[in-house]
């Protein structure tokens, strides 16, 4: 008992330092990507917070699956004090945890991150009145709080299944809701409110994250244009565009005045000589910058990396394919979510979870792995595309020159991401998802020769077909299938998730090599940008 506690603190010590590192991770990332002129308190500690609520979020799965799994022994038996009762506690501990985080997105969803975003719309338009871009930001954050309160009141009493008397008076059918509601702790309304959200995050992850996943790695194998080759372009775009202005400039040398399509083509090819002014101070600072010489010398570990990353996006897509046409050839249908018992085709993931389980705590370190890769992908794509809305671009995501706006939109994208994120790993390994390692002792009746019947006990790993008080489900698995149509949903995203990857990897591979710029220069920017590009490059 004195040791499985001790190894349960060591646990949660080892999740607190995990905290420590997130916090940091999104203090630096949401620090390099803001805009030095336009940073805001308020904006930059929202976006802070909501990216570590994410990335929280996101270590509860490990956190839970190792905790289900910890309560049993190898052999299938229960551990001596993992009782009925503290097996219970473990379960609460867990459930609340997930109430606690998911309560906390859906404050920073429909009330806190659409309350900072319109009032600084509202600041930029007018600077003058706190007090009126205050109430403007919390009218339009209401509309967002109204859908909140539908979606939770739809999950807490809609799909409820509850046995009415056929002569039970409405009073007595709304007691009945009433006693429901409070029974389940609010599990389906949240569920259902965060299932919402997950929809939506499946969206962006297969706008996002599918294309991340093929140019993130082939962006490090490809590498970047040389810094002096694109100077030598861009010095003689230089000439051609002075030349062409000279030339227009002549044809009002004796006093006439240039026509309108002329004063229009000498305001464009001067905005155009201002641009590539600017890029040029950009490439001669990277040309002799130590850290474009450092990345230089790091190029075939980049390589190396890209490689790698592919072989991940191949696996993983494969994993993916895999169990989809097992849901496809081998399930119950749409009616329930697609939902599969037991493994029929396995893909590589599903193989090699159980054969790392055997050594602890490999396989915790291969799910933590595979979020990180997740979030990595993901702002690598929303990085490289934008923030877009249907065919409009909406903000650039750039180092040093984010807007406050664009922050929030990018950091509540990956909330949304990160939550889906869990349905994807759970795609390609549910049983293990679901119950972890655990085991549990089957009956078997042997004939032997001297003894006559024998009664022996063999382990076998959970599944679907377990009795109930021999397996333990995650808590995560409860939030994922409350309802069925969520999981019809996912299923028919997970095609479309490999499509737009497949795509994107042809489109990525096709693509030359990127600007050592990319993005960093654009027409709309002010000349006072390059005040700070020790800041854009170090």
């Amino acid at each position: 008992m004195a040791t499985a506690a001790v190894d349960l603190l060591t646990g949660w010590c080892l999740f607190g330092l995990a905290l420590l590192v997130i916090l940091a991770f999104c203090w630096i990332y949401v620090r390099k990507y803001q805009s030095r002129r336009e940073s805001e308190v308020i904006s930059t500690i929202t976006a802070i917070f909501a990216l570590a609520v994410a990335l929280i979020s996101s270590a509860l799965l490990p956190v839970d699956i190792f905790l289900v799994s910890y309560m049993k022994n190898p052999n299938g038996t229960f551990k001596d004090w993992a009782d009925a009762n503290v097996s219970r506690q473990i379960e609460d501990t867990v459930l609340y945890g997930y109430y606690t985080l998911y309560s906390v997105i859906l404050f920073c969803v429909f009330l806190w991150i659409p309350f900072v975003y319109f009032y600084y719309e509202e600041k930029a338009e007018d600077d003058s009145n706190t007090c009126s871009q205050v109430k403007t930001a919390l009218k339009y954050s209401l509309g967002f709080l109204v859908v909140c309160t539908v979606l939770l009141l739809i999950g807490a009493f809609v799909p409820l299944d509850i046995p009415y008397k056929k002569n039970s008076t409405e009073w007595e059918k709304m007691k009945l809701l009433v006693e429901e509601f409070g029974s389940s702790h609010g599990l389906a309304a949240l569920s259902f409110s965060i299932s919402s959200l997950t929809l939506i995050g499946m969206l962006a992850a297969i706008t996002y994250t599918a294309y991340g996943m093929s140019a993130l790695p082939l962006n490090l194998i490809k590498g970047t244009r040389s810094a002096a080759y694109e100077l030598l372009e861009n010095t003689e775009d230089i000439e051609e565009v002075e030349q062409h202005i000279q030339r227009i400039k002549l044809k009002c040398k004796d006093g006439r005045p240039l026509s309108t399509r002329d004063r229009r083509t000498l305001q464009q090819l001067e905005e155009r000589l201002r641009t590539l002014r600017r890029r040029e101070r950009h490439l001669e600072f990277i040309e002799k910058s130590w850290w474009s010489k450092f990345c230089g010398a790091m190029r075939p570990l980049k390589i190396v990396w890209g490689v790698f990353f592919v072989i991940v996006a191949l696996l993983f897509t494969i994993s993916l394919f895999l169990s989809n046409l097992d849901k496809a050839l081998h399930s119950a249908g749409f009616d329930s979510g697609f939902i599969i018992l037991g493994t029929n085709l396995t893909n590589p993931l599903n193989m090699l979870l159980p054969v790392l389980q055997t050594v602890f705590p490999l396989d915790y370190i291969l799910i933590t792995t595979i979020v990180m890769y997740f979030i990595f992908t993901s702002m690598a794509g929303i990085r490289n595309m934008g923030i877009w809305f249907f065919w409009i671009r909406l903000y650039k995501i750039r180092r040093g020159k984010t807007r406050p706006q664009a922050l929030l939109f990018l950091c509540m994208i990956l909330l949304l991401i990160v939550l889906h994120t869990s349905y994807m790993i759970y795609s390609l390994a549910p049983q293990y998802v679901m119950y972890g390692s655990q085991k549990y002792l089957t009956q078997s009746n042997m004939t032997d020769g001297h003894l006559g019947n024998v009664t022996t006990y063999m382990p076998k790993v959970c599944d679907a077909a377990a009795p109930e008080d021999q397996c333990i489900v995650t808590r995560t698995y409860l939030f994922l299938h409350k309802f069925w149509f969520f999981s019809a949903a996912y299923y028919f995203g997970n095609w479309a998730f490999i499509g737009v990857f497949l795509i994107g990897f042809v489109v990525s591979c096709c693509k030359g090599k990127k600007s050592v710029i990319e993005g960093e220069v654009d027409e709309d920017d002010s000349d006072m940008s390059d005040d700070e590009l020790s800041v854009y490059y170090r």
